[in-house]
């Protein structure tokens, strides 16, 4: 089987953190063809540069600000103090164009990227822009923030999004898929990059490791059984199959960035649930949301 799981560090290439499935990317995953993620940590007054490549690209600012320049045009990002401190300004660049992303003060950032076959303009969506979806209700409640997904963003391939859930709860649930090309299915990749952190006011020691969980396993007769112990900047691949949950455990918060792509004929998430467990969607009628929810309000 494929490796699927790649805990912090074992997925860097030269000045990225991680460097997985985009077009420059010298560590390979077999059968790993529609989507990539690249996450950099920057010294105040530090860049990187992304050559230009025949995939569309997503800008995400995890801490910090940033500038980013394609085709000679700057643009600002302003940033957060943390992926749990709400939205970002995040960038999408179009295909075809070198960037080079800087920051002035240092951070971290994320580029999301898919092979594309149509070109759209560059587009900033601001923090204030970003649709932020509260999903679930109950411990199965999380924030969505869908910058990049259609509803939201004109792009050829990919669907971009964050996830965050609070200590102690599940999202990603029920476990779902999108492994085919049927109707009320689309066939999509999946990368689930991870942060998490000690969650306000639980009274932990200095020396608490924020930890959560991700379950992937098989949906059909093609072999992968996922269940990963996951903190701040881990990665895991879905390539088919069921997955769900993804697991804050008590005393920790969840972030997840979520890049999907596929090969089909539409750019849409449509997801199959487990038929064993997605009666749990109809149990959260007259269920609040969790009132910790909004992040970053």
């Amino acid at each position: 089987m494929a490796n699927w799981v790649y805990p912090l560090g074992t997925a860097a290439d030269g000045g990225w953190d991680i460097s997985l499935g985009t077009s420059d990317s010298s560590l390979a995953v077999d059968g790993w063809a529609h989507t990539g993620l690249k996450v950099a940590t920057l010294a105040a007054g530090a860049a990187v540069v992304l050559p230009a490549a025949e995939e569309e690209r997503i800008i995400v600012p995890l801490n910090g600000s940033f500038t980013a320049t394609v085709d000679g045009v700057e643009h600002r990002l302003g940033g957060r103090a943390s992926v749990f401190h709400g939205p970002s300004d995040v960038l999408y660049t179009g295909t075809g164009k070198a960037v080079t992303i800087s920051s002035a003060d240092g951070g971290r950032v994320a580029v999301a990227t898919a092979p594309a076959r149509s070109s759209y303009p560059t587009r900033l969506v601001t923090a204030a822009e970003t649709p932020v979806e509260l999903r679930g209700a109950g411990n199965c409640s999380r924030q969505v923030h869908n910058f990049g997904t259609p509803a939201a963003l004109e792009a050829d391939r990919f669907i971009v999004c964050e996830v965050l859930t609070p200590a102690g709860n599940w999202s990603s649930y029920p476990p779902h898929k999108h492994d085919e090309e049927k109707d009320g299915e689309t066939r999509l990749e999946e990368i689930y990059y991870f942060e998490t952190r000690v969650a306000d006011g639980c009274g932990a020691p200095a020396d608490a490791d924020a930890i959560g969980y991700q379950r992937v396993y098989a949906s059909d007769e093609r072999p992968i059984d996922v269940a990963a112990e996951v903190r701040t900047g881990d990665v895991v691949l879905v390539p088919y199959g069921w997955h769900g949950p993804a697991m804050a455990a008590p005393g920790y918060d969840m972030y997840y960035l979520n890049v999907m792509a596929g090969p089909g004929p539409v750019r849409e998430w449509l997801i199959s649930d487990d038929p064993h467990h997605g009666w749990v969607r109809q149990s959260w009628d007259g269920q609040d949301v969790d009132p910790r929810l909004p992040f970053g309000a």
